[in-house]
């Protein structure tokens, strides 16, 4: 009972390292892009692991994870950055004072008709990659001390566990005003983004997963000292007319 206990506990919280990084990406793309893409995009991201899951069996690891990695991350990184972009100028030309209250203009950035394509692949290719980072876990922990079905136990509750408190706190980030919130996904798409796409070369970050923090303080400071750049332009103390 020991040995059960501990193979679920352990694989609970190693898959909910992952499922916090996929959660993260689902709901900072739902609030800035809009729902209805991004959750069919979770949907199908769902379905296309469980076929895998299906195919597969007990051999997730014959999946070339590193190219995957590599591909996730470059896309990351493409809007990712876009938003980081827009987010640090829009911040820094409105200001904190946006909090009280969001302009007319903040509405969602998908007006067009269908979907949202670039919801639905952020959503599907950050649900697909975790989701199999979850299966890995499982299957490693699991096959490793004969206990599998505690393992698959840990690692769906941890998905499921994460999931549920994203949902709950999706409508108080979506409060955010849409300027700050652009500037935070992109933050998180650009760190997640870089993170994945060094793994995919197949370099070894120093401290594993806890390395996404530090990228994340990094691309912070970068942006404080950017919003500092563009306010000084915008207040005329700088070389740069802002038209």
């Amino acid at each position: 009972m020991t040995g059960i206990g501990f193979v679920l506990v352990t694989t609970f919280l190693a898959s909910a390292v992952e499922a916090i990084e996929m959660v993260t990406i689902v709901v900072g793309v739902g609030v800035t892009r809009g729902w209805r893409a991004t959750l069919v995009g979770t949907g199908a991201g769902f379905l296309v692991l469980a076929a895998v899951v299906v195919v597969f069996g007990l051999a997730p690891s014959a999946i070339p994870i590193g190219p995957l990695r590599l591909l996730v991350g470059a896309l990351l990184l493409v809007f990712g950055l876009q938003w980081y972009r827009k987010g640090i100028v829009r911040v820094a030309t409105r200001g904190l004072a946006g909090i009280q209250g969001e302009e007319a203009e903040e509405g969602a950035e998908w007006t067009g008709p269908g979907l949202d394509w670039t919801a639905f692949v952020l959503a599907f290719k950050g649900v697909l990659l975790e989701g199999l980072e979850v299966a890995f876990i499982v299957v490693t922990f699991g096959a490793g001390a004969n206990q599998l079905g505690p393992a698959v136990i840990g690692g769906v509750g941890a998905v499921v566990v994460v999931g549920a408190i994203g949902a709950a706190a999706h409508p108080l980030v979506s409060r955010i005003p849409r300027s700050l919130l652009q500037l935070v996904v992109g933050t998180l798409l650009t760190s997640f983004g870089t993170f994945w796409a060094i793994e995919g070369l197949g370099v070894t970050w120093p401290a594993g997963d806890l390395a996404i923090l530090g990228l994340l303080a990094v691309y912070s400071v970068t942006a404080l000292t950017y919003m500092g750049i563009e306010r000084t332009h915008a207040l005329g103390f700088g070389s740069r007319r802002v038209a």
